[in-house]
C-alpha cells in the first residue's frame, strides 16, 4: 500500500524476476499467472538502503567486528549495501594487494552486498589509478591524525597528487574533515563530556572544510565530507555548492539526535570524532539536511572491544571514538524525522538515491525501478521497540541508544530478491557480494 517510488509514493506491486526489479504495477494491475505474491500490507516498502560509511574491520580486527557480523546487523536493519572503510582493517585497504585481502576475508560471510573504499595515505598518492583499477569507488583520506598508526593522515601536497587523478577517473575523496595547524596534544583525563569535546572544536571542521572548497575549486575533483558534524560549516558549502563545486556531505544519525548537554559523566559510548554537538547545534543539522545542503545520512558504524571503551572509569581521555549502531540506523533516524512531521519518503534521497550515487551504484541500485536490483525494505514507520542491546547483531553490541525507544520496525529485507531477513530472523546462507567498481 505504500510504495515508495521515484515518482511518489503508490499501492501496487514490484514485480521481482531473478534478482531485479521488472517493473512497478499499480494496485489492480493484471499480473502474469505464475506471480508468487509477498504482501506486505501496511508496511513501507523502499529501496533497501545503502550505507557508504562502514567499519567493517575486516580482516585483520575480526574480534573488534568482522564481516559476518557487521552484514547480519545491516540486514536486520533494512541495509542491503554496505561501503567498507579502508581504516580499521589489517592490512589498511590502501594497495591492489589488500583489496584482493578484503575481498577474499568477505568472499561467502556477506549477509549484505559490499563495497570497497580505499585510501590515501602519505606515500600511496601515486597508486591511486592502481587503487581504482583494482575496484574501489574511491579514495579516503584523514587530514588529522585517525587514532590508528598504519593510517596517517595527510597533507595539501598528497591531496595536490591524488585529486587530479580522481577528477579524470571522476571519482570521489572522501574527507575526514578536521584540521589542526600542529598535532592535537593528549586530552587530560576526565569523566566530562564537555571537557572531551572542547579537544575537538568547531574550528577544526572548518578549516579542513574551507582547505577541501580551495582544492575542489583548482582541481574540479569530487570531494565527499564524511560524518559532518558542525552546522557552522553549513554556510560555506552551501556557498560552494551554489559556485558549482562538486562537494558532497554526509552526517550520521548520532549528530541528528544525540546532543552534548545530554551525556551523562563517564558515559563514553557517547564518544565519536568529531564530537557530538549542543541542541542547537543538532536543530541547525536537520535544517542543513532539509535545505539539501547535506546529502545524505550514513551511520560511521566504528565498533571496538568493549575494554577499549573505558566503560568502567568513564575516562574520555582513554575511550575509543566510535558509535556502533549500524542495524539502528533506520530507526534512529525515522524517529527523529517522525518527531519533526516529515514523510517517509523524504529517508530515500538520504538513505538510498544519494548514497548510491556516491558510490557509482545508481545504474543499479538505490531506488526502485524497472531494471534495477530488488534490495527492498519493508518497516513500520507506526511501531516502536526499546532498543536492547541483546536483540543487536555486531559483535559487541554496545551502544548509545540502549533503552530508547525507537520507531520503525523493520519487517522484511529481500537482498537482489531473496528474503534476508524477516520476523527477526535471519535467512540464509549469506548471499552479499562485493561490488568492485569498473571506472
Amino acid at each position: 500500500r505504500h510504495i515508495l517510488t521515484p515518482a511518489g509514493a503508490r499501492a501496487g506491486v514490484v514485480l521481482v524476476r531473478g534478482d531485479q526489479i521488472v517493473d512497478v504495477l499499480p494496485a489492480g494491475a493484471v499480473l502474469p499467472p505464475d506471480t508468487i505474491l509477498d504482501d506486505v500490507g501496511d508496511a513501507i516498502l523502499m529501496p533497501g538502503i545503502i550505507d557508504p560509511h562502514v567499519h567493517c574491520e575486516d580482516p585483520g580486527r575480526v574480534d573488534w567486528e568482522g564481516f559476518e557480523h557487521a552484514t547480519r546487523a545491516a540486514a536486520a536493519g533494512g541495509i542491503t549495501t554496505l561501503i567498507d572503510m579502508p581504516i580499521d582493517c589489517q592490512p589498511v585497504t590502501t594497495t591492489p594487494a589488500a583489496v584482493q585481502a578484503k575481498c577474499r576475508a568477505a568472499a561467502g560471510r556477506c549477509w549484505v552486498d559490499l563495497g570497497l573504499w580505499g585510501g590515501l595515505v602519505p606515500g600511496n598518492a601515486q597508486h591511486v589509478d592502481a587503487l581504482l583499477d583494482a575496484g574501489v569507488a574511491g579514495v579516503k583520506a584523514f587530514l588529522i591524525h585517525s587514532g590508528l598508526e598504519d593510517f596517517p593522515n595527510v597533507g595539501e601536497a598528497e591531496l595536490r597528487l591524488a585529486m587530479p587523478v580522481l577528477a579524470r577517473r571522476g571519482r570521489p575523496l572522501l574527507v575526514h574533515a578536521e584540521l589542526a595547524e600542529a598535532p592535537l596534544p593528549p586530552p587530560p583525563p576526565s569523566r566530562r563530556y564537555a571537557d572531551y569535546e572542547s579537544t575537538r572544536p568547531a574550528s577544526l571542521e572548518l578549516a579542513a572544510i574551507r582547505l577541501m572548497i580551495r582544492l575542489c575549486r583548482e582541481q574540479r575533483c569530487p570531494v565527499h565530507i564524511v560524518h559532518l558534524s558542525s552546522a557552522e560549516a553549513l554556510p560555506l558549502l552551501a556557498a560552494a555548492r551554489a559556485e558549482g563545486l562538486p562537494i558532497t556531505v554526509e552526517t550520521c544519525p548520532h549528530y541528528l539526535t544525540l546532543a552534548a548537554e545530554e551525556i551523562a559523566d563517564g558515559a563514553t559510548v557517547f564518544k565519536c570524532a568529531p564530537p557530538i554537538r549542543g541542541r542547537a547545534n543538532r536543530e541547525a543539522l536537520w535544517q542543513g539536511l532539509q535545505a539539501g545542503i547535506i546529502d545524505l545520512v550514513a551511520c560511521d558504524h566504528s565498533p571496538c572491544l568493549p575494554t577499549m571503551r573505558a566503560l568502567p572509569d568513564g575516562d574520555f581521555s582513554a575511550a575509543w571514538a566510535g558509535i556502533a549502531a549500524l542495524q539502528l540506523s533506520l530507526p534512529v533516524l525515522w524517529t527523529e524525522a517522525r518527531r519533526r512531521g516529515l514523510a517517509p519518503a523524504q529517508l530515500v534521497p538520504w538513505l538510498c538515491t544519494a548514497p548510491a550515487r556516491l558510490a557509482g551504484l545508481s545504474t543499479t541500485k538505490g531506488a526502485l525501478g524497472a531494471g534495477l536490483r530488488a534490495d527492498l525494505v519493508a518497516w513500520q514507520p507506526d511501531s516502536s521497540f526499546r532498543c536492547d542491546s541483546a536483540r543487536l547483531y555486531h559483535r559487541h553490541p554496545v551502544t548509545p541508544y540502549e533503552g530508547r525507544e525507537l520507531f520503525g520496525v523493520v519487517q522484511a529485507t529481500w537482498l537482489g530478491g531473496q528474503k534476508i531477513f524477516a520476523a527477526g530472523v535471519h535467512h540464509g546462507p549469506p548471499r552479499g557480494q562485493v561490488h568492485l567498481a569498473n571506472y
